[in-house]
């Protein structure tokens, strides 16, 4: 699905693979801003996102997915723990996925990069499918049975009224950006990095997934429907492999150096002598490097 390919945890960032940070900021708001005004855009749907729920609904009974309730009737027990997850949500989503990119940016720019085109490819695909397919979240749905837990026990994002809620659009359930954005947080942590602890950022999509649900704020299909949207970027966008630089050895020339004709401290071949019985006689004696010659009884030579 990727390269998992990625540079050792002590190896100095690429900064020639870095972009301008001017241009970056400049292109992640924009992308912030587009994607709010397309949400507000996507408001003024409110039968149809009913419509749209109730059919959602049904349609995960009708597949055997566990129900909702489920999750919620767990953080129930417990009023702090409610709170707690109403806060996760309301707070984790956005600055997480912020200090990931600012991280990557420093850090790990080849994996920013990747990892910046997919969260604007999977935003882009949400986007389209608020507008194509508006849907009230669970805690809308009175056939849930559900509790808006927000509501009843605090902190909350949205407005008490949905369908006047001038801050975000509250039918812009499917796909969840919340669970999206956390896996790739997770995904991009554990390809850039080399801990034999990484793996454990798998805990922010498992959490948010736990948030999302018990807090009556997505469906699972929301969930299911962001990771397939997931899989066609991984396969899409691929993390561009480098080229490996090949180690140098120090008895070898740094390249562009020239090619001594002998190295330094290596003496000349030794001349077999084809017996071992003269090894010893060989080394006190000086040979002609012509060939072998025998003279007469005259002194010529033959």
């Amino acid at each position: 699905m990727m390269y998992a390919g990625s540079e050792p945890a002590d190896r100095e960032p690429d900064s020639s693979a870095r972009p301008p940070l001017v241009r970056e900021l400049l292109l992640v708001v924009g992308l912030f801003v587009i994607y709010k005004l397309g949400r507000q855009a996507a408001n003024g749907h409110v039968d149809e996102a009913y419509r749209n729920a109730g059919n959602v609904w049904d349609f995960e009974r009708s597949v055997h997915l566990p129900g909702e309730a489920a999750v919620q009737s767990l953080l129930l027990h417990d009023e702090t723990l409610i709170h707690l997850a109403n806060t996760y949500y309301a707070t984790v989503h956005f600055p997480a996925t912020l200090l990931f990119l600012v991280w990557l940016y420093w850090r790990r720019p080849r994996h920013y990069m990747w990892s910046r085109r997919i969260l604007a490819a999977l935003t882009g695909a949400a986007l389209a499918l608020h507008l194509l397919f508006p849907l009230a979240p669970p805690r809308l749905l009175a056939a849930t049975g559900l509790v808006d837990t927000a509501q009843v026990y605090g902190p909350s994002v949205y407005g008490a009224t949905p369908a006047t809620d001038s801050m975000a659009n509250q039918f812009a359930a499917m796909p969840s950006l919340h669970f999206g954005w956390a896996v790739m947080v997770a995904v991009g942590l554990i390809v850039a990095t080399r801990s034999r602890w990484r793996w454990l950022w798998l805990l922010h999509p498992l959490v948010t997934l736990l948030v999302i649900v018990g807090t009556a704020n997505h469906y699972w299909l929301d969930s299911i429907v962001v990771s397939a949207l997931l899989a066609v970027a991984f396969a899409a966008l691929r993390l561009p492999r480098t080229d490996p630089v090949p180690a140098h050895l120090p008895w070898l020339p740094a390249p562009g150096e020239p090619v001594p004709s002998a190295l330094p401290g290596t003496a000349e071949p030794a001349v077999s002598t084809g017996y071992a019985g003269y090894a010893g006689y060989a080394g006190s004696r000086t040979y002609s490097s012509s060939p072998y010659t025998s003279k007469g009884p005259t002194g010529a030579r033959r």
